[in-house]
């Protein structure tokens, strides 16, 4: 159980190495970058994002969403990016059981895996290619 707890936790190491940062989004996309206004450079730098932002800016300041889906409104359809809780999430499992005098023993470690709804920390809605609404879930602990 010991080593399959730490293969877990290497793994959740190696997954989070590999997630992008802002930084890196950055100079992956250097040109556009150096395109936006001194103001705009700063809230993508602090992973702000703002109404009016474009879906690059975005994606360049969060990264890519956990969903996406479209929304109906008066005006039409908009985009809607959602973003979850960016903590890790892991499950640890243990199952014992019996039958007609044999027992089994099974565990199970999960990373990552579904997330439910209430990980949603941030709605972006996009109409006609710019950000209209930023929807934060407060009611997170």
């Amino acid at each position: 159980m010991k080593s399959l707890l730490l293969s877990a936790l290497s793994l959740m190491l190696v997954l989070a190495a590999g997630c992008a940062s802002t930084d890196s989004r950055i100079k992956k996309n250097q040109a556009l970058f150096d395109s936006f206004p001194a103001d705009v450079q700063q809230q993508i730098r602090t992973g702000d994002i703002r109404v009016g932002f474009t879906p690059e800016m975005v994606k360049m300041s969060l990264g890519d969403p956990a969903r996406t889906y479209t929304r109906t409104t008066a005006q039409g359809a908009a985009e809607v990016w959602s973003y979850d809780d960016d903590k890790p999430a892991i499950s640890l499992g243990l199952g014992i059981g019996s039958s007609r005098g044999s027992t089994g023993v099974g565990g199970g470690v999960v990373v990552g895996g579904d997330r439910f709804r209430d990980d949603e920390k941030l709605r972006v809605v996009f109409e006609e290619g710019k950000v209209t609404s930023v929807e934060r879930n407060t009611s997170k602990r």
